[in-house]
């Protein structure tokens, strides 16, 4: 479903829920963002798809008068009792996901959707209950903080800067995307889209983002292509399983990202590390990116095995070493 039509689908669903009143087209036409500015024929096609759509996916949008006296106009509501589910049984780890999913949309513009319709209700001089929409209260916050910018974005078609950092340090380096969706997985929220710097999709994960994203164009800057399924290309996207474990020894409470990924190990320390170290084992899919990851750690992460990864952590350091001793000789020569 579009996410204008998502809106407006439901804007339609708060409006019928929030009144005990049988609402007339005029003023559902009136109240729900969507509607206004459509031609009348334009209106009557998209309200009537709209009903039939709520009524598919099981919600009852009944139909009748205020008045059992009067031939009034027909009016349209949901009835709350109709609407809400009955109790449902969660065991632990189902309403642990439950609870996250609830939280996503805290911060999303959903809520302010739901003030602005409540707001044109009451100026409508329709008698609203609070009570009745408690089942589709919003109450999901995404902790990242470019969540919103980035949701906004994808919902219209905007095209977005920010700096991008993979390790857990350093400024970043730009990139500019076309947003497709957003994803969410193990509790962390991910933006997918086309990446104009590299020229091909990409999944960004958005605790990695440095500031806020800056909107360059838009809106509707870009298509998403049709054929895009944004849950699939995500799990493509995913880094490879990791196919080694290393052993690491970490500085007390140092390489937090490494932690993270590792579980501790029963191994015990080597005699010159004894002290505020801990043995941690870390899966890896790519050697080259686990010395890269351990190196810019410096002297708080010591590898332990495999021997092969710790070689090549000493070659790579001393090829850092040497580099930089050739280019302190050269600026000492230039500045003789």
């Amino acid at each position: 479903m579009a996410p204008r039509k998502s809106e407006r689908i439901l804007n339609l669903t708060i409006c019928l829920l929030a009144t005990r009143r049988f609402l007339a087209k005029d003023q559902i036409r009136q109240v729900v963002e969507g509607y206004r500015g459509l031609s009348d024929a334009a209106f009557e096609r998209t309200f009537e798809r709209d009903k039939d759509e709520l009524r598919a996916m099981g919600v009852p949008v009944e139909t009748g008068s205020n008045s059992s006296y009067f031939d009034d106009e027909l009016g349209y509501r949901i009835r709350r009792t109709d609407f809400e589910l009955p109790p449902i049984e969660l065991d632990a780890d189902e309403a642990a996901v439950v609870a996250l999913a609830a939280q996503s949309w805290r911060q999303s513009r959903m809520a302010s959707s739901t003030r602005s319709a409540w707001a044109k209700l009451r100026a409508a001089g329709v008698e609203t209950d609070s009570s009745r929409i408690t089942s589709i209260n919003p109450t999901v916050a995404a902790r990242e903080g470019a969540f919103e910018v980035l949701w906004q974005a994808v919902l219209t078609r905007s095209q977005v800067r920010f700096r991008y950092r993979r390790g857990g340090t350093g400024t970043g380096e730009v990139r500019t995307l076309q947003p497709w969706g957003v994803t969410s997985n193990k509790g962390r929220w991910y933006v997918v889209g086309h990446d104009l710097d590299r020229g091909a999709p990409r999944m960004f994960k958005m605790s990695r983002i440095v500031g806020q994203p800056e909107v360059v164009a838009g809106p509707d800057a870009f298509e998403v292509p049709a054929d895009v399924d944004v849950r699939a290309l995500a799990r493509s996207l995913e880094p490879a399983p990791a196919t080694g474990t290393a052993v690491l020894a970490v500085r007390a409470d140092r390489a937090p990202a490494l932690r993270r990924r590792g579980r501790p190990s029963s191994r015990p320390l080597p005699p010159e590390l004894a002290g505020a170290w801990s043995v941690w084992e870390v899966g890896y899919a790519d050697e080259a990116s686990l010395v890269g990851e351990v190196a810019a750690c410096g002297a708080d992460v010591v590898v332990l095995e495999p021997a092969g990864v710790r070689e090549r952590l000493l070659r790579h350091l001393a090829g850092v070493a040497g580099a930089g001793a050739v280019e302190a000789s050269t600026w000492l020569e230039e500045s003789a």
